[in-house]
């Protein structure tokens, strides 16, 4: 067996024997199958090519930005011959992809969150992935022919254009970009950033939010997606924004003006105020995909936490650091902290495969918010753990930290997640007040059915002498 795929002190545990028990009645036996080939995948050829990946993209910004590192066609091919190509549209819902649901494919985003290259290599690259099931779910034939069809052949990338720099963008109604009818055409004027993908040069179309009709009444029947090639004139790529001084490149996340821009009336997505409906389908699934990857992160943290620690050249104070106690403490918190993780994504999984996103708002809304969190901090244990090594380019914690933390933001801030969930949460306050008075009229009625007199817990068996000395 290869090193490369070894994972316990009791030789290689694989992929589909590590399945959670509450998940494995939900994993066909072609999907278990598949999962194992995506960990040896990644582990073997994936993670090894990260290195050479980040060196052929080079070192200034044209480089950066313009390059197009053979090693990952190289992967795709291979990626393909094993059968690992666009695993991530769900069978429910779409014949374009390889049929597998969100669980499964989820427990197989956890592998690939693991390695830079693995998603891209498998075609499962976010926003690529998103932008997909908005064309295969909403978009025309047409639509369908000219962009889904060369994003599933991997051989074009997309973008996606949403969030603002002049207004709270968390709250998508504030959305300031404009899409004005004139005739055969659409004319989009206004500004946009973290345009996740713009910077890649293989970027071919951008999956656009703006507003159509501004002042309907009704806030979410304002807006509308639109479909936008990448060259039409009028676009102006002003620079990519970096996450801690990462650039993220090729691929970039961008500030970019729209000025008159215009594009054929077909390039609208199902029609005008469909974009929050639109908008809501692809961040759901999306949801879970970034969860699952977030939970490989953390798995990959911890075991360059767990090498670290037993690294016998590094011996602080005369021993390893795995003899330090405060050490294992947070190895098993961080163990803890991810299974916890990984079953309350798997749920919300199972759920929208019972169901869809819509019936799965709360469990999509609870692991959003959690699994950032995981992730952070079992990063935070393995880069203290490290020491100065853990903030510098000498281990890749320090970017995997900076990517994490932008998962508390994208998709819907923390704290709007955490205010709908307190929301519905609370609408069940009235009717456990109301329960909850009635069990205990019920008990003093039971109290006095068996002759007995209710009285304050505090003070049950004591005498009401004894009950006033107290006070």
């Amino acid at each position: 067996m290869s090193d490369l795929l070894v994972n316990s002190h009791n030789g290689h545990l694989t992929a589909s024997q590590r399945i959670p028990a509450m998940a494995r009645p939900f994993v066909s036996e072609r999907a278990a199958k598949t999962l194992d080939l995506v960990e040896k995948f990644v582990e073997e050829e994936c993670i090894p090519a990260d290195a050479v990946y980040l060196r052929q993209i080079g070192e200034t910004t044209q480089e950066r930005f313009t390059a197009h590192p053979s090693i990952i066609e190289d992967l795709k091919k291979r990626a393909r011959e094993l059968g690992l190509w666009n695993m991530f549209l769900p069978a429910n819902h779409f014949k374009e992809g390889a049929g597998f649901s969100n669980l499964e494919y989820g427990l197989m985003a956890e592998y690939l969150g693991k390695s830079r290259t693995a998603s891209e290599a498998t075609n499962c690259a976010a926003p690529d992935t998103g932008n997909m099931e908005v064309i295969a779910k909403y978009g025309s034939e047409a639509q369908k022919r000219r962009w889904l069809d060369p994003l599933l052949e991997g051989k074009i990338r997309s973008a996606f254009l949403m969030t603002e720099p002049q207004v709270a963008s968390s709250d998508a109604t504030n959305i300031e970009m404009t899409i004005t009818r004139d005739g055969d055409s659409y004319v989009l004027n206004g500004s946009k950033w973290w345009s996740s993908g713009i910077g890649d040069p293989r970027c071919e179309v951008y999956v656009v939010l703006g507003k159509t009709d501004p002042n309907n009444a009704d806030k979410y029947k304002q807006q509308s997606v639109i479909l936008v090639p990448h060259d039409v004139p009028g676009i102006t790529i002003h620079r990519m924004l970096s996450v801690f001084g990462f650039d993220d490149a090729p691929h970039g996340h961008g500030h970019v003006t729209f000025t008159n821009v215009r594009v054929p009336a077909s390039n609208m997505v199902l029609g005008e105020g469909k974009g929050f409906e639109i908008i809501q389908g692809r961040l759901g699934p999306g949801r879970i995909h970034h969860a699952m990857r977030s939970i490989g992160g953390a798995e990959k943290a911890l075991e360059w936490f767990l090498a670290r620690i037993n690294d016998p050249k590094k011996k602080p104070f005369g021993e390893m650091l795995h003899k330090h106690g405060i050490m294992l403490d947070r190895v098993a918190r961080s163990r803890i902290e991810i299974d916890a993780a990984r079953l309350a994504v798997c749920n919300a999984a199972i759920t929208i495969d019972q169901s869809n996103a819509k019936g799965a708002l709360k469990e999509i809304a609870e692991v959003k918010v959690m699994v950032p969190d995981v992730l952070l901090t079992v990063l935070d244990r393995a880069i203290q753990a490290f020491g100065g090594a853990g903030v510098s380019q000498e281990t890749p914690l320090a970017s995997m930290y900076a990517n994490g933390r932008t998962m508390r933001i994208v998709d819907g801030p923390d704290e709007v997640h955490l205010l709908q969930l307190g929301k519905n949460e609370n609408k069940r306050g009235p009717a456990h007040k109301k329960r909850l008075e009635a069990q205990k009229l019920k008990g003093e009625e039971l109290c006095r059915k068996y002759g007995i007199e209710p009285k304050d817990p505090l003070f049950l068996g004591r005498s009401t002498g004894e009950a006033k000395s107290k006070l």
